[in-house]
């Protein structure tokens, strides 16, 4: 089931596969399995910030934990041969130590780091603070020029991500729940289209097949209408609509109950 959960297609490259945890040794061998499954690179989780990952010393946890933290990333390195070690963090854990916190990371010769602008404790609650991603820029610049430095926190879709790119200097920008909010959110182009509530029915009918195609039973379907939301907004009837399919248990009854619209 594990290693299921790594599944991707060739459409999907290049794909990166992130990992969490607090035991070196597990990252050493699941490095070795990420890079035999042919991932282009491979990210460690040191950002996530729920209570039942924290509490096991993992995720955002290791920013109070600098020796596990070092042991880790040294650990992902010996594992793999030939693709990128990254990081994706926050800026502190109980308060905002990005100097601190940053300059280490940048001290372990990552390929690249992907921070995020709150503390653990912020969760998602206020604004990301790209002032302090700003300051992690100047650190890599003062500290590792090797090192990819990306930003990430309420950017909703890309002509943000070109903002935040040009002021605050990063080499990239990453969406996260923007892509839950506007399913056009990577356009590249000037006009933003908006989808129909025909074409978004469509895209979610075909997410659920996808899920349905790609697990056959071995996940909750419970797992898939978290994502439900993301298709059904904007248009007349779409929070009875949304109430109805989160009653459904499978593929086949969110497709009859479209096909009855």
């Amino acid at each position: 089931y594990h290693i299921a959960r790594l599944k991707f297609t060739k459409e999907q490259k290049p794909v990166m596969a992130q990992i969490w945890g607090n035991k070196p040794e597990t990252f050493y061998e699941a490095a070795k399995i990420v890079e035999s499954l042919r991932f282009d690179g491979i990210d460690i989780n040191m950002g996530c910030p729920q209570r039942n990952i924290t509490k096991l010393g993992a995720g955002a946890a290791l920013i109070e934990n600098k020796s596990l933290a070092k042991e880790i990333i040294q650990a992902v390195k010996e594992g793999v041969k030939n693709i990128p070690v990254s990081v994706k963090t926050r800026i502190g854990f109980k308060k905002i130590e990005t100097k601190e916190w940053i300059s280490f990371l940048l001290e372990q010769n990552l390929d690249a780091l992907t921070v995020h602008g709150r503390t653990a404790k912020e969760l998602s609650k206020v604004p990301c603070h790209w002032d302090e991603i700003g300051k992690a820029v100047n650190l890599r610049d003062q500290i590792n020029k090797e090192t990819i430095l990306i930003g990430n926190g309420d950017i909703k879709n890309y002509a943000e991500a070109v903002s935040v790119y040009k002021k605050f200097k990063v080499d990239g920008v990453m969406i996260g729940r923007g892509i839950f909010n506007d399913l056009t959110a990577f356009n590249k182009g000037e006009v933003i289209y908006e989808l129909g509530p025909s074409e978004k029915l469509d895209l979610l009918l075909k997410h659920t097949k996808l899920y349905n195609d790609t697990w056959k039973g071995k996940k909750d379907f419970n797992v898939m209408k978290k994502f439900f939301k993301i298709y059904t907004n904007g248009f007349n009837g779409a929070k009875e609509l949304r109430i109805q399919l989160m009653k459904t248990k499978n593929y086949e009854e969110v497709v009859n109950l479209l096909t009855m619209m």
